[in-house]
């Protein structure tokens, strides 16, 4: 059986994945649409967000507490923002990702030290 920490932190990796979709891939397909096409087609991504974040919380709620959950949650968002406005927006990359991402191990250090 896989463990319940594993469980929320994959179910919180595919969730990221759509959420940063759902928010900001129409920047780069959907800029000639209006503001409310582009947003009912990010609502239609973010609902497989949903489908994947709540139970990941309820999972990840039974051996979490909520603000580990929390700054879990943060940490996989910019894991999987960075290469996302990298690769696919084509952003260049910045030494800033570097001493963001240790700002956020950071705080995961703090939230999880007790």
């Amino acid at each position: 059986m896989i463990p319940p920490i594993a469980q929320t932190v994959v179910l919180l990796v595919l969730s990221n994945v759509f959420m940063t979709f759902a928010w900001y891939a129409h920047l780069k397909h959907l800029d000639n649409r209006s503001w409310l096409t582009a947003a009912v087609i990010s609502w239609g991504i973010a609902l497989f967000e949903y489908l994947l974040q709540v139970p990941a919380n309820r999972i990840g709620f039974g051996s979490l507490s909520l603000p580990q959950l929390k700054i879990i949650q943060e940490v996989i968002a910019l894991t999987v923002f960075v290469p996302f406005s990298v690769f696919y927006m084509g952003n260049p990359i910045k030494l800033d990702f570097l001493w963001a991402g240790l700002c956020l191990m950071g705080a995961v250090y703090f939230i999880f030290r007790s």
